[in-house]
């Protein structure tokens, strides 16, 4: 698969757009004219052809912007990059799921060769090209994986599993929808969700959690979860929100389509074979309104589902100010036709 790269910013001009092939494979995470918290996690099968989800790790036309940008974001926080040194085995897991999952579903793009522990890495979108061994962290420019992480869109945090639980022990994190590594290092499962409003009520956690620990090896598993942002910003991290966070106040009811963005993040959890870790990958999918309502039954689905949405759950989502702008220009795609189930536009 031939990937035509685009030269994009996601920050000061903000000159991010979707292609219509972008627009069209975009994951809509409603399957339904309402929303409330679930589990929603399923096996991360192949999906169809062109989704996002055809292979196990997505790389799209955003991909060498999306590089770029986080090097800027590392050049300024190094510690969006940190890893406990118990976690190393797992690194290795990581690099090696993302090289070959890349060079096996991408061949034009990316190389592996492999002889026993020698193995010769070429990523031809960004020019590099790197021999090592395989477990010797000394023959790559820095751990393994900030290095394969610099390359692959997404953020990636890998959760040690111990005492009935898992831990964020590991991480490269550059493109959060407000929350912090920094902050978050060490902590488990349920300590970093705990600011989450109204599923703790639910038992959402419990389930979840439940369910992860018993993810086995060869049997990943995804779900889709949702915010949103005012200018297509990657980098919407507490650490920064001095930046984004004013750009709030920049809505008005004219530029309603321009500036806000649907942010969708395809979370995968994978189960790491050597060092038993979980892999829990989180790719960002940003599309302006603007763009998302040239689908009428999205278009209408998002009308309904923010119109209803519960108000501590406008809150956390961070868009309870600018929600009444929102509604009111979405209003005048809702026909009030009814919307078939699933997430596809029709």
């Amino acid at each position: 698969m031939t990937i035509s790269f685009k030269s994009e910013t996601f920050r000061g001009d903000y000159s991010f757009r979707n292609s219509p092939e972008a627009i069209n494979r975009f994951p809509f995470p409603f399957d339904r004219d309402e929303y409330m918290y679930s589990v929603n996690i399923e096996q991360h099968n192949p999906g169809p052809a062109n989704a996002v989800t055809e292979f196990p790790i997505d790389i799209d036309e955003h991909y060498i912007a999306e590089m770029q940008d986080r090097a800027l974001v590392l050049k300024e926080d190094p510690l969006r990059c940190q890893s406990l040194p118990h976690m190393i085995a797992a690194e290795w897991d990581l690099l090696e799921l993302l090289m070959t999952s890349m060079a096996q579903h991408y061949p034009e793009h990316f190389t592996l060769n492999r002889d026993g522990d020698h193995w010769h890495w070429i990523n031809r979108p960004l020019g590099l090209e790197q021999r090592f061994v395989f477990g010797e962290t000394a023959t790559l420019p820095c751990g393994p994986m900030e290095y394969i992480t610099r390359q692959c869109q997404g953020d990636f945090a890998l959760l040690d599993q111990r005492d009935d639980n898992l831990w964020m022990d590991a991480g490269m994190v550059t493109t959060q929808a407000d929350w912090s590594l920094d902050f978050n290092i060490g902590m488990n499962f349920m300590e970093w969700h705990a600011p989450v409003p109204m599923a703790h009520d639910l038992g959402v956690f419990e389930r979840a959690l439940k369910f992860l620990l018993n993810v086995q090896q060869g049997q990943p598993v995804r779900r889709l979860n949702w915010t949103m942002t005012v200018n297509p910003r990657l980098d919407t991290s507490p650490e920064n929100y001095t930046r984004w966070g004013i750009e709030k106040a920049s809505v008005t009811p004219e530029n309603v389509g321009e500036k806000l963005h649907l942010r969708v993040e395809l979370q995968a959890m994978w189960r790491m074979p050597r060092s038993n870790a979980l892999l829990f990958s989180i790719r960002c999918y940003l599309i302006r309104l603007d763009d998302l309502v040239t689908k009428p039954k999205w278009a209408r689905r998002l009308h309904r589902v923010l119109r209803d949405l519960p108000q501590p759950l406008a809150d956390y989502k961070g868009i309870a100010a600018n929600r009444p702008k929102i509604v009111q220009w979405l209003s005048q795609f809702d026909d009030g036709a009814l919307t078939s189930p699933g997430c596809a536009p029709e």
